[in-house]
């Protein structure tokens, strides 16, 4: 592969996680399959741009919406072996932002403590 032929694939990749809270759901969803309210709780998101986030990344392949035909219905988020295969990315992102990232502990969640 050329060097140049890199380049759009690592823009659009960035494009997609580096997305405000993107990263988050994903990390969030690799502790396995779970539903909307259970997403919404772990995460200081609103429950509209978490619904936006997980339409994008069910477009993009990485996240799974299954519904389950229950009374209630139950919808359930997991993610793909596409959004799987983002862990190693996600886990090294983590490790360099302990080392390099002064984090203002006040802006983030206890619940995000990675």
């Amino acid at each position: 592969m050329k060097s140049t032929d890199l380049c759009p694939q690592l823009q659009k990749s960035m494009d997609i996680i580096g997305r405000r809270w993107t990263g988050l759901i994903i990390y969030q969803l690799l502790q396995g399959p779970q539903r909307f309210n259970v997403i919404e709780a772990a995460l200081p998101i609103s429950g509209r741009l978490l619904s936006e986030r997980l339409k994008e990344l069910e477009l993009e392949g990485i996240v799974l919406r299954e519904v389950f035909p229950e009374t209630p219905v139950r919808i359930q988020y997991s993610l793909t072996d596409k959004g799987l295969a983002l862990e190693t990315v996600i886990r090294d992102l983590q490790r360099w932002s302990k080392i390099w990232i002064d984090c203002d502990t006040n802006n983030v969640s206890s619940t995000l403590e990675m």
